[in-house]
């Protein structure tokens, strides 16, 4: 479905708004599908056969965080492959490898089985990231970084819906069922983005084509390198505070039956911050110029971090993290379109890929850090390590960027 050589800028228009939404849609539908599962997932693991409550917790963890490392491993493969031959390919891949493995999910029956899946799931998937690769190149460069907000804004949603339905369809058709169903969804996403993506292929460049793309393309290094790092440091300040979240609520809320209904509360707020800032924050971005939204937003996070350690009650806390969410969600975008703006068409995808990795990184080592940090230092430390590292991410791109002015 490539662009013909007579096509109206119009055309190209339509496409890239329509491609959007698709993957906008493939990329919720998709982050539901891997979410939904964490409030009965201790569960299921039981029903597999863990012994006791507590390696039902440990071994929930595992296949939890088996996707993420799966994912991480091969994201910069899936990127390559992207620029050789297309991200509309590889979106129909996730899609289809996405509502399989969440489809066998249901059928597993050992603990064991659930871990491998799940790690398959991170090896075939990929949708999100593969839609990021899409948007970036197909939408006009002075549109990019709100076109990647609205897609990180739908991702976000993916992130708040998907345990809400997971807590709801359980009870009515079953957990099995529940997998099921979601593998359905995903399907419905490999049917609309093979039928309605176009997208527009440029005729290879065979100078580029020799060299095969990567890092020796790409003029400036340390602009990209920043943007990795930044991505790092994103994910690692949103999931560091997660595994303190119910315990430091508890310190802060009298009523020991709210602590469970206040935490989702605190844990919800960020995500719906995120959700309403990204596509503005994007289209500001696209205004003002990426790198300056960039240092902002980790100045502004680290901040919001200090009066974290000082709230005395949970609405405070509430407040600071949807506060913290409003920030958070303007970086992403912004980080993919700086990475788009320093990186030749030819690898673009490949380095995305990279930077994809670099979140999942932030995934796994936030979460760790924040619990060994906790254990060790007090939980009140944790939003203390992260604020310094926030205002450390703010002042190198800082410096990064005021030595090249004029990288976007």
């Amino acid at each position: 479905m490539s662009a013909s050589p007579s096509q109206s800028p119009s055309d190209v228009s339509a496409h890239w708004q329509r491609n959007l939404y698709i993957c906008l849609f493939g990329s919720f539908t998709t982050v539901v599908a891997m979410t939904l599962l964490l409030p009965f997932l201790p569960l299921y693991v039981q029903q597999l056969g863990a012994s006791s409550e507590a390696a039902a917790v440990q071994w929930s963890g595992v296949a939890f965080g088996a996707t993420f490392l799966g994912a991480g491993l091969v994201a910069p493969l899936w990127g390559r492959l992207a620029d050789r031959y297309g991200r509309k390919p590889i979106l129909i891949r996730a899609s289809l490898g996405m509502a399989i493995t969440m489809s066998l999910l249901g059928v597993v029956q050992t603990v064991w089985q659930l871990v491998a899946i799940r790690f398959l799931a991170g090896l075939v998937g990929g949708y999100a990231s593969g839609a990021i690769v899409m948007i970036a190149t197909q939408t006009p460069k002075h549109r990019t970084a709100w076109a990647l907000g609205t897609h990180a804004a739908g991702m976000m949603a993916g992130n708040l819906v998907g345990p809400l339905i997971g807590g709801l369809l359980p009870g009515l058709i079953g957990i099995r069922s529940t997998f099921f169903l979601a593998g359905g969804l995903i399907f419905c996403s490999f049917i609309m983005t093979t039928l309605f993506v176009k997208e527009e292929r440029r005729a290879p460049d065979p100078s580029t084509s020799r060299r095969g793309g990567g890092w020796r393309d790409i003029p400036l290094l340390t602009p990209v390198f920043a943007m990795l790092a930044s991505a790092m440091l994103l994910m690692f300040a949103n999931m560091s505070i997660e595994p303190i979240i119910t315990i430091y609520v508890a310190q802060l809320v009298q009523d020991p039956k709210q602590v469970t209904l206040v935490a989702g509360i605190v844990m919800s707020a960020a995500a719906l911050g995120s959700v309403l800032a990204a596509p503005r924050i994007g289209r500001l971005a696209d205004r003002i110029g990426a790198t300056k939204v960039i240092v902002c937003c980790l100045a502004l996070c680290g901040v919001l971090l200090i009066p974290q350690t000082f709230v005395t009650n949970g609405t405070q806390l509430v407040v600071l993290r949807f506060l913290m969410g409003l920030a958070l969600g303007g970086l992403l975008p912004a980080i993919t379109s700086v990475v788009r703006h320093n990186v030749p068409d030819h690898t673009v995808g490949y380095i995305l890929g990279y930077a994809t990795s670099a979140q999942y990184i932030g995934q796994v080592t936030g979460p760790l850090a924040g619990g060994f940090i906790a254990a060790h230092a007090g939980m009140r430390s944790v939003f203390v390590m992260t604020s310094v590292l926030m205002f450390a991410g703010a002042a190198f791109n800082a410096w990064v960027f005021l030595r090249k002015p004029r990288t976007p």
